[in-house]
């Protein structure tokens, strides 16, 4: 949505595409006869006009068919398909239903993406009636349990945690009306796709209820599933011709593995983003770069799989208020993410594969906005290079490096690191779940007196025979006679011959029988 008409211009109207030549002028909210609980949100949040994926959807969601919509990354589609469906909820008398069946169902890839919708569902409905609810991993658990249990009209959630509470039976979905897949492509990226056919086989037929799908790729194998699961979906794509925003200015750099630390540092010198991205292929690089920003005076903050949910929300929620300059991110964070005024997206390792590329890059320069994507092509990523500029239909402005862009960078700052598998180790270190090391396994239990026979520790036992008297320095004819060679323990080396008993004493200890 934009307060500009002039932020999305009309395009020629495509002969191929019938749905993409019915908008050739920008759209007021006020002529697609909303709600009037609707207009009014849109005008609290500044928002007068449709932008083009708005335009193309919200009248083919008002005849109540199905969608399956294609358009660029930050173009609107999460208000396109909330408005519409809201739209459709508060014009249909609500039919006898009991509180743990949810009228409408959102599936998200992500839980940022999951909780951006959230978000947006509550600004967009937040002169209705309609109550919203969002469920995700990581956090919460018993919390969002309770919330579904009192009852929602509208669900948000990612499939995981979805089906766990379904299979609880803490909701049903018998009397859906309305469902929609967010981001479908990175659904399948993600593995999510038996999750998704197990849910949409759990609700009302496809004609019996209202279905889109939403994603900025519309691949072979999404449209299968539009048609396998929906009832014969309207596709929709914007005219535009090229897959990355017209905002973004793209430029590539060809450094060194040694030069991408230097060289990131100068360009941040040099360009000073106010508000920028670093997305990695890996999170030990995320942490690197986190370490040398931050010994380098440049505050900044991680998002990778195993940052706890509580610190990923804190992170974002001071990075959207401009607390924190830079975010480091990787692909969890690529989709989804709703940031206004992100100036600059630096890609410091090339995505392995094209649609990432571009869904990076889609974090600046939304709605009309402008922005720059820099891209490092080093040695170990540069092979993804001519696919992805194959995808984009273009090749990326190579820029040169110079001697003033590589700054000499301090030492990196030590971080402690408080991660989600911590807890899942046990309390005795890098050994310490059950097994062979540390604190969970065997001695740890008869140290707590759980076991009757104590258990003499591997260093103890091996000390044994060495602390004791060899009988045999008083008494050798005597452990001759006792000891015969045929009775020497053969399992330890350089061990004196000792005495029968001791030898007993000493495979005790070692915890043989």
């Amino acid at each position: 949505m934009t307060t500009d008409p002039n932020a999305t211009p009309p395009h020629s109207p495509s002969p191929e595409d019938a749905t993409s030549s019915k908008v050739n002028a920008v759209i007021a909210f006020g002529e697609l006869e909303l709600p009037e609980s609707l207009l009014k949100a849109t005008t609290d949040l500044g928002f007068t006009h449709c932008t083009e994926i708005q335009g193309l959807t919200l009248p083919v969601i008002a005849q109540g068919r199905d969608v399956a919509a294609q358009a660029q990354t930050g173009t609107g589609k999460t208000a396109a398909f909330l408005l519409g469906s809201f739209a459709r909820l508060l014009a249909k008398e609500t039919a006898e239903r009991r509180k743990d069946q949810p009228r409408m169902l959102v599936i998200a890839p992500t839980r940022e993406l999951a909780i951006q919708i959230k978000n947006d569902a509550d600004s967009l409905g937040q002169h209705t009636s309609l109550k919203c609810a969002v469920v995700y991993g990581g956090i919460d658990y018993d919390k969002q349990r309770k919330e579904l249990a009192e009852g929602v009209d509208v669900l948000i959630g990612t499939p995981g945690r979805l089906i766990d509470y379904f299979k609880q039976k803490i909701f049903d979905l018998k009397k859906l009306e309305i469902c929609v897949l967010d981001e479908a492509d990175r659904m399948f990226d993600l593995g999510f796709i038996a999750d998704i056919r197990f849910l949409l086989r759990r609700m009302p037929p496809p004609e019996e209820r209202l279905s889109m799908l939403f994603s900025a790729t519309l691949s072979h194998r999404v449209m299968e599933l539009a048609y396998e699961h929906m009832d014969n979906p309207e596709p929709i794509k914007t005219e535009t011709t090229g897959v990355t925003a017209d905002g973004v200015r793209q430029a590539l750099y060809q450094p060194a593995t040694d030069e991408k630390i230097p060289l990131l540092l100068g360009l941040l010198d040099s360009l000073k983003p106010p508000r920028s991205i670093i997305f990695v292929n890996t999170k030990r690089a995320a942490e690197k770069i986190e370490s040398f920003l931050m010994g380098n005076d440049i505050a900044c903050g991680t998002l990778s799989g195993d940052v706890r949910q509580n610190k990923r929300q804190r992170i974002l929620a001071d990075f959207t208020a401009g607390k924190l300059p830079v975010l480091i991110a990787t692909d969890v964070a690529a989709r989804g993410l709703h940031i206004d005024d992100v100036s600059h997206v630096f890609n410091y390792d090339l995505p392995q594969q094209a649609e990432d590329y571009v869904h990076r890059i889609g974090r600046t320069a939304r709605a009309g906005t402008q922005g720059v994507a820099v891209s490092f092509a080093c040695e170990n990523y540069s092979f993804s290079l001519p696919e992805i500029q194959q995808y984009i239909g273009q090749s990326i402005p190579l820029e040169m490096i110079t001697d003033e862009l590589l700054i000499k960078p301090k030492p990196p700052k030590r971080i402690e690191r408080d991660r989600i598998s911590d807890d899942r180790r046990g309390k005795g270190g890098k050994g310490g779940g059950g097994g062979k090391g540390g604190g969970g396994g065997r001695n740890s239990r008869s140290a707590s007196g759980s076991r009757s026979r104590p258990v003499t520790s591997r260093n103890e036992a091996s000390a044994t025979p060495r602390s004791a008297t060899p009988p045999s320095a008083d008494k050798p004819q005597d452990t001759a006679a006792a000891s015969p060679p045929s009775d020497k323990p053969k399992r330890r080396r350089r061990r004196r011959k000792p005495a029968s008993s001791d030898a007993a004493a000493s495979n005790e200890g070692n915890g043989t029988e």
